[in-house]
């Protein structure tokens, strides 16, 4: 916008009706020559300032008097403009100085590129509403009646207190925000109480749920100037950054409030006034949601096509919905139907001929049907005893994995999976074998005539048993009861409720439970196949050695199983590594850095089982592997939740010293002063294992997705991208200086990849700090695009982190660094959208196969398959889901 200036200066006096005193009316330059007579005491004057369209004009008419200027009329506009005339208003000391100060202002104003973003009747509106809620979805969305009900609960004699403020609007996690807008309110009406009425109360909620954004800016306004003089100074800043700072949890902001107070007084008040005013802050938070770092597409035209192409149509018909959605099942769960179809099949085939080879036998007529199903449950668990240590031969599994082409028809990934539904199968083969010989065998033989005794005499002597003892003492008895109450151990301690130990029991039992406990109890298997064995060989219907087929089921499984622990234990013993750095992280995330075995290979994704003898000989625990192949060292990091890692910890602690202030890390042991070098616990590896993450080299495209500590298999994918990144760089360098054309080195298959990572702790990202910058200094060409999410900060809108994006805009633009991270990437608030997510992917790359990668807590998992699958169907990219066994 400029000044419209008139060629030809011109007084006109005029009467004014309103006052004795003359007014002089000026249209004209305000920056050129002014001239003053005595006897005129006030003046109107009168600037026009014009947008780039030549209708679109606004007048603001100046009271100019002896001791004033003010603004006397705004003639179009909108209350930027009000806001920003506000400033012309001041105390002149001479009418000519005074004159020339309005002036410059005048220019200062339309010169301003701010200026022009202010207009709320384009896209500014639509920003703004959205940059200053009080009333979010999470708050106030029950409306006055709920608010109403509240109060009649809270209030004392009929007043409402300040301290149930918070809880009776629906702000219960903020209690501190809530009693500062509180405050506000009070003071904006002269309301010294600290409790207030309901016609108050009611007046507040219309207040701070008014959709006006100017209601809004007001009372953020009111929050911050605690002394109500319409100006705010640095030490208010500081107080409104250390309270936002606390309601989203973000600590390290806390701590340096006064730093960041500084930089925005040093943005808003360039003068050095001292003090910023309404219309700055207003134009700042207007700014800020235009620098969203929410995710946008290139083609909004092409993302509402998509959008809509993305929403399901019903099918009336029941029958082919039903068809349909069969069809969808089958298609993207072929392999495990077809294995989980092929083990019922030999478990169903297995018990039948076990029950027909039976009913034809002699102790039929006496048992009947009791024995033939006890038997056929026999066979089906002696299958699937055999069966179940498959599933946990890790090296096996590995090697088929990596080096075959099974993977195409064998769910591999879900190993574990398949172990636990043949660990079911097994409890129902115990149960049919147990309950059918103990309810229904045992006393039918018991009860048994002489005459139909005879026939049982071979197997269970001349002499008939005469109590239910006597099958319960046998060797046939005491195993069979052993192997079921060690099962049922083993198995109620593998439970999660009991492995994680999310039941609330006495101290007494919760130490019987959690990780250790569920190691050491599924150990028992050892002490049950003997007893499994010893029980198939001492059979009362079976006496011919070549009958007794548990052995024959059980050699092969258990000779390969043996072999892998044997190798295990063998490559761990030859797996000694030297500790070179260790840090414990906030979030206790304790972070190992160890040499690399010799011969030791993995690919980025794999783990590794981690043991210290320091704190038990026996335990092996798994870790992802978090750096990348081409890096010189292993390093792990391993959050402290369970009894084993937080003991770890502990040893790791005694020999290590506190950080000092410029380190990351609360412990560290890379920087030990002096010759002191202390004993580090012994630390033996065994690995590497195949993960389903390794396989990300099969996909052009990659989707990461990692939540909290999930993360660690993702950044060794990262890593290893970035560092082919750099050898191909280096490489073709290399070429040009050699004149080298032809290049042999394959070319890396990635080609984009896009990393989600999602934490609720700001302390979290200490984690991956040096990933993030080193990715974000190195990858010049944009192949990895990385997305940082802190659920502890409220989503972009809410007036409690609003003053947190100004901040984080500010200090990312001036310092490239992000305050929340810490890191060069800048941080996204509350969770993404993840169907915004995949949109962005597949318009990004149509017709491309995108392998989407996620580790984390398993309560994303089915909302990212059901988008993979969704997405693959209605658009031309398709996704392949994989889920890290976390």
């Amino acid at each position: 916008m400029e000044i419209q200036e008139n060629q030809q200066e011109s007084w006109s006096e005029t009467e004014s009706t309103e006052s004795r005193s003359s007014r002089v009316g000026f249209s004209g330059p305000l920056s050129g020559p002014l001239v003053s007579t005595k006897r005129n005491s006030s003046k109107n004057r009168s600037a026009r300032l014009k947008d780039n369209n030549e209708d679109d004009m606004v007048e603001i008419t100046l009271d100019v008097r002896d001791d004033s200027v003010s603004v006397q009329n705004i003639r179009g506009g909108d209350s930027e403009t009000a806001f920003l005339a506000s400033r012309l208003e001041m105390r002149p000391s001479s009418l000519s100085a005074r004159l020339r100060q309005v002036s410059q202002e005048l220019k200062r104003m339309t010169s301003f590129k701010a200026f022009d973003k202010l207009d709320r009747s384009k896209s500014g509106a639509s920003r703004a509403l959205k940059g200053l809620k009080f009333m979010t979805k999470n708050v106030g969305t029950e409306g006055w009646s709920h608010v109403e009900k509240r109060f009649d609960e809270f209030a004392v004699d009929g007043k409402l207190p300040k301290t149930r403020f918070g809880q009776c609007i629906g702000m219960n996690e903020s209690k501190e925000f809530a009693g500062e807008l509180f405050d506000a309110l009070t003071r904006r009406r002269g309301i010294t109480s600290a409790s207030v009425t309901k016609d108050e109360l009611r007046e507040f909620w219309d207040q701070i749920t008014d959709q006006s954004f100017d209601s809004r800016l007001q009372i953020f306004f009111d929050m911050v100037d605690k002394n109500a003089d319409g100006r705010i100074t640095e030490e208010e800043v500081k107080e409104i950054i250390t309270l936002s700072a606390s309601a989203n949890k973000l600590s390290k902001i806390q701590e340096r409030a006064e730093e960041y107070a500084a930089l925005i007084m040093e943005e808003l008040d360039p003068a050095n006034l001292g003090y910023i005013e309404l219309y700055n802050l207003e134009m700042l938070l207007l700014q800020a949601p235009a620098q969203s770092t929410h995710i946008t597409t290139d083609s909004r035209v092409l993302s509402q096509m998509l959008s809509q192409k993305l929403v399901p149509t019903k099918e009336h018909n029941p029958i082919k919905r039903g068809f349909r959605a069969l069809a969808y099942f089958v298609e993207d769960n072929w392999k495990r139907i077809w294995v989980i179809a092929l083990w019922l099949s030999i478990c169903a085939a297995l018990f039948t001929w076990k029950f027909i080879q039976y009913k034809r036998r002699a102790v039929f007529h006496i048992m009947g049907y009791c024995v033939t199903t006890a038997k056929g449950g026999a066979e089906t668990l002696k299958f699937n005893m055999a069966l179940i240590l498959l599933p946990v031969c890790r090296n096996t599994i590995t090697w088929l994995r990596s080096r075959t082409k099974l993977g195409l028809a064998v769910p591999f990934d879900d190993n574990i999976n398949f172990h636990k539904v043949i660990a079911f199968g097994i409890a129902i083969g115990v149960g049919l074998h147990a309950i059918s010989h103990l309810t229904c065998d045992f006393p039918r033989l018991l009860h048994a005539t002489d005459a139909e005794y005879e026939p049982m005499k071979p197997f269970f002597g001349d002499k008939r048993p005469n109590n239910y003892w006597w099958f319960v003492k046998g060797t046939e008895g005491w195993t069979g009861v052993v192997m079921v109450v060690l099962m049922a151990i083993a198995f109620t301690l593998a439970q999660p409720w009991f492995r994680r130990n999310r039941l609330k029991l006495p101290k007494l039992l919760k130490k019987l439970t959690g990780f250790n406990a569920f190691w050491y109890s599924h150990h028992l298997f050892v002490i049950v196949y003997v007893l499994f064995i010893i029980h198939g060989y001492f059979l009362y219907l079976s006496k011919e050695w070549y009958k007794k087929s548990t052995w024959m089921y059980l050699a092969v499984p258990m000779i390969l199983y043996a072999c892998e622990r044997l190798l295990r234990a063998f490559r761990a013993g030859n797996k000694s590594v030297r500790i070179l750095k260790v840090a414990v992280y906030p979030g206790n995330v304790l972070a190992l850095h160890m040499s690399k075995p010799q011969g030791f290979k993995y690919a980025s994704g794999q783990y590794i089982y981690v043991n210290c003898s320091d704190v038990s000989p026996f335990e092996w625990h798994p870790f992802s592997i978090t750096s990348a192949p081409g890096d010189d060292y292993l390093s792990v990091h391993i959050r402290t939740l369970g009894d084993w890692t937080s003991q770890l910890k502990a040893v790791f602690a005694k020999a290590c010293q506190p950080a000092n202030d410029d380190q990351s890390g609360l412990l560290r042991a890379d920087m030990l002063q002096g010759n002191y070098k202390p004993r580090m616990p012994r630390l033996l590896v065994d690995g590497p294992y195949g993960a389903p993450a390794q396989d990300y080299k099969n996909y052009d495209v990659l989707l990461l997705v990692g939540l909290g500590i999930g993360a660690t298999p993702l950044i060794s994918i990262l890593k290893d991208v970035l560092n082919n990144i750099k050898q191909q760089e280096d490489s073709e360098e290399g070429l040009v200086e050699n004149g080298v054309k032809n290049n042999k080195r394959k070319p890396f298959a990635t080609k984009r990849a896009y990393f989600y990572w999602v934490t609720r702790e700001q302390g979290s990202f200490e984690w991956f700090k040096g990933v993030m910058n080193e990715v974000a200094e190195n990858d010049k060409e944009g192949v990895i695009e990385l997305h940082n999410y802190c659920t502890s900060v409220y989503e972009e809108g809410d007036a409690r982190s609003a003053l947190i994006t100004m901040l984080q805009s500010i200090h990312h633009a001036k310092n490239g660094v992000d305050i929340v991270s810490g890191t060069r990437v800048k941080s996204h608030f509350a969770r993404p959208n993840w169907r915004n997510v995949f949109k962005h992917t597949a318009l990004k790359h149509p017709d491309k196969r995108v392998g989407v990668f996620y580790c984390g807590a398993p309560g994303l998992v089915g909302e990212l398959r059901k988008l993979s699958l969704d997405f693959s169907r209605k658009t031309s990219t398709k996704f392949d889901f994989h889920k890290e066994n976390f």
